[in-house]
């Protein structure tokens, strides 16, 4: 049997990785942007995006991944997925706009029996409220988008949460050869079980995220160690050896924070309790925080003109996105202090509001600094040695949350290495 053809529609981070898992899994694929000049750059392999081993797999899939800036060329495709990014406005709300335009520019030039795939994230009640397309020809798929992680998780994908029209119904043959070509779990159901699983999913996270955080904060301050801690939670069957449970700086990124605010709407709308949810936002904005208190204390409330080196712009590791990023929040609330920064993605024009200056190598970023601030923990970070930073550094402060230095080797080089989980009492002093 011939294999479906595969449209993607909207060529931003979502749809970039998830058309060229399809494609490395030997999926003829086409992938529509309206972007003539974004279209031309990705078919000469130039990416937009910072994604580990993408680069990689979009030239080992050659021919099979083609981009066009034609919706007509969609056309040929038995599946298309709707996915480009949804964007976000401060309070967490979802900008539908571009995405109601796009299902319907693509709807026009469906063949007749296609299939329309929702892969973007949506509020519940979305999928069901079109009517451009037959029931029976339209789907919604959770996408499991991890920044940093997107390749690893398009193409070995834990499971695929589908929702349909009638979920006690097959789905097309041409939809079902394609999900089982990335042999995992299928859980179908209705629409609006499947809008609501994605915020539910990150839900879960959040209230990981929040417990490591709350209880990190608490061992600072007591006298215990929250590494310690962690093993034994791993070990307990009703937690789980998975479980989110390194403390950090916040809730960071878009996703997250959009859907305990799409819950807070619903919520209100529907009268039900959302009183942990706001504790959640609030919980994370106070660890959040937690990087510039700690400098503010160790150094800037007696030097507050102060030079200090940043280290990590990005919100998380292998990303260039600073959506909602603890070290750009950090940055804004230093005023007075001067910012050497270093980041190894995150172009100057994202962060032109900033007063920093950038430098191309970490280490130089940290010289003749009074204190250095790891804020993102980009793996290339944890292989600088501790004695070499000690050795650029003017001062000895390192404010290191995520621990990415060794502790050990970074107090054997005199540094005082702050970090969350662990009082002070324990540092350096």
């Amino acid at each position: 049997m011939k294999l479906p053809t595969v449209g993607f529609a909207g060529m931003t981070h979502l749809g970039i990785v998830s058309a060229t898992a399809v494609a490395a899994k030997g999926f003829p694929v086409i992938c529509y942007d309206p972007d003539s000049s974004l279209t031309s750059a990705l078919s000469n392999g130039s990416l937009p995006i910072v994604e580990p081993g993408l680069p990689e797999l979009l030239a080992a899939n050659g021919s099979s991944q083609r981009f066009s800036d034609q919706t007509a060329d969609l056309s040929e495709c038995d599946i298309v997925y709707i996915a480009p990014d949804v964007p976000t406005d401060d309070t967490g709300k979802s900008d539908l706009t571009n995405i109601r335009r796009l299902i319907e520019a693509v709807a026009k030039v469906l063949a007749a029996d296609s299939i329309m795939v929702i892969l973007c994230q949506v509020p519940p009640g979305f999928t069901r409220g079109l009517r451009h397309l037959p029931p029976a020809r339209l789907y919604y798929q959770v996408e499991t988008l991890v920044f940093g992680r997107a390749i690893e998780r398009a193409i070995q994908p834990e499971r695929y949460i589908i929702g349909c029209a009638s979920p006690d119904q097959p789905l097309d043959k041409r939809f079902s050869r394609l999900l089982d070509a990335f042999s995992c779990p299928i859980l179908q159901m209705r629409y609006e079980s499947a809008e609501l699983a994605k915020i539910s999913i990150n839900m879960c996270l959040v209230a990981s995220i929040s417990v490591a955080n709350t209880l990190a904060e608490l061992c600072e301050k007591l006298g215990a160690d929250w590494s310690e801690i962690t093993p034994a939670l791993k070990l307990d069957r009703r937690i789980g050896q998975y479980s989110y449970l390194a403390p950090g700086l916040g809730i960071a990124g878009g996703n997250l924070e959009r859907d305990l605010a799409t819950f807070e709407r619903l919520a209100a709308e529907y009268a039900t309790d959302a009183s942990i949810v706001r504790a959640w936002i609030q919980n994370s904005r106070h660890r959040r925080d937690w990087a510039a208190r700690t400098i503010r204390t160790a150094l800037l409330d007696s030097k507050p003109e102060a030079t200090i080196a940043v280290w990590g712009l990005a919100y998380k590791e292998n990303t260039h996105s600073i959506k909602n990023s603890a070290s750009v929040a950090t940055i804004a609330q230093i005023k007075g202090a001067r910012v050497q920064a270093h980041d190894p993605s995150v172009q100057d024009s994202a962060v032109g509001q900033l007063k920093i200056e950038r430098f191309s190598d970490p280490l130089r970023a940290a010289r003749d600094a009074d204190a250095l601030m790891i804020l993102t923990p980009w793996p290339e970070y944890r292989d600088i040695r501790p004695e070499d930073i000690a050795r650029v550094l003017a001062g000895r402060i390192v404010i290191d949350p995520y621990s990415v230095l060794e502790q050990k080797e970074a107090e054997h080089s005199k540094l005082i290495h702050y970090t969350l989980g662990r009082p002070v009492a324990q540092q350096s002093q």
